[in-house]
């Protein structure tokens, strides 16, 4: 999830285009003010139109009570900006991409480098299902249904040299699948990064799914990362290269304003963007719209039990 100027919140959940079947696009008429009723109204069938079932097992220790954000509003409300800044964008201009084949490789401090295919990481280890909260640093969430294993399977596999200490994470950019990259937002290939111990984290998933399906190409097919207790920008999409360094990687959106996107980006109510709170969110989806009232943002998205620790004794103010 990339960041957006909430100022154009309402100009953004007014879709240009819907995208139906593979390549057809229709004119929306939808409107709604904050995205809450959002466009557009497609089909999960037309959304799903390259997608294939994922043998994932739910697991109960990631399991939520919240509701989980309806499939057409997951995969139809998105911010990838390699295929355009609107919400709807990505939706309508995702098709392009090529997913297969697609290699992953993995580099830098660790003592066996590879590059593996998209079906070896498949195979890697156990699909599970895990229900997330998902925060944008916008200030909207939703809860989603995701289908990977933990990160740290893969990285385990790779060993990490003593020297490692963080984890960058390169995406794909290719201007002829890409309609996004002809604008200088932000400098291309997107990345991102994580210390060790948070790429560590069982929370931290590799994923390859959503609701039982592998990933539509809006929501970073083939391969993506999840990492639910930081604001959702922080989730490199479409991953073609993971390198290990010891020094802190360079990230997007830490590049383009660093007094607003941080390296760390965890979910913290008590300390607000620049230009907006960050102690309120609104639940995309919510059935009420916009007279939902707003959710308190929690610690950590809620995650703090799992991660507060790797924590201990920072000013979370100051690394932000």
């Amino acid at each position: 999830m990339h960041p957006n100027d909430p100022k154009r919140l309402a100009q953004e959940i007014t879709p240009k285009a819907v995208f139906e079947g593979r390549r057809d696009l229709i004119k929306s008429a939808a409107a709604g003010a904050f995205g809450l009723a959002l466009a557009p109204w497609f089909s999960r069938e037309a959304l799903a139109s390259n997608s294939q079932k994922l043998l994932a097992t739910p697991n109960p220790n990631f399991a939520l009570k919240d509701e989980p954000t309806s499939y057409k509003y997951v995969t139809g409300y998105n911010n990838f900006y390699e295929f355009g800044t609107d919400k709807s964008d990505p939706a309508a201009y995702a098709e392009s991409l090529q997913t297969r084949p697609w290699t992953v490789t993995i580099e830098g401090l660790v003592k066996k480098p590879v590059t593996l295919d998209i079906d070896a990481l498949l195979k890697l280890a156990p699909m599970e299902e895990r229900i997330y909260r998902m925060r944008c640093v916008e200030g909207w969430s939703m809860v989603i249904p995701w289908d990977g294993y933990s990160l740290s399977k893969l990285l385990n596999q790779v060993q990490p040299l003593g020297s490692a200490k963080y984890v960058e994470f390169i995406s794909l950019a290719d201007r002829r699948q890409m309609p996004g990259l002809k604008s200088q937002i932000i400098e291309w290939p997107y990345r991102e990064g994580l210390r060790l111990d948070e790429a560590m984290n069982p929370l931290t998933l590799l994923t390859f799914g959503l609701y039982g399906e592998t990933l539509p190409k809006q929501n970073g097919a083939p391969v993506r990362i999840v990492v639910p207790w930081k604001y959702g920008f922080k989730s490199a999409k479409s991953i073609v290269k993971i390198r290990l360094t010891e020094e802190m990687p360079k990230t997007s959106w830490s590049q383009f304003d660093a007094r607003e996107y941080g390296f760390y980006s965890n979910v913290n109510p008590l300390v607000d963007h620049p230009r907006w709170s960050q102690a309120t969110e609104r639940r995309i989806g919510d059935p009420k719209g916009v007279f939902a009232p707003k959710i308190k943002t929690q610690m950590f998205n809620g995650y703090g039990d799992q991660v507060a620790s790797m924590y201990s004794g920072m000013d979370l103010k100051k690394f932000y």
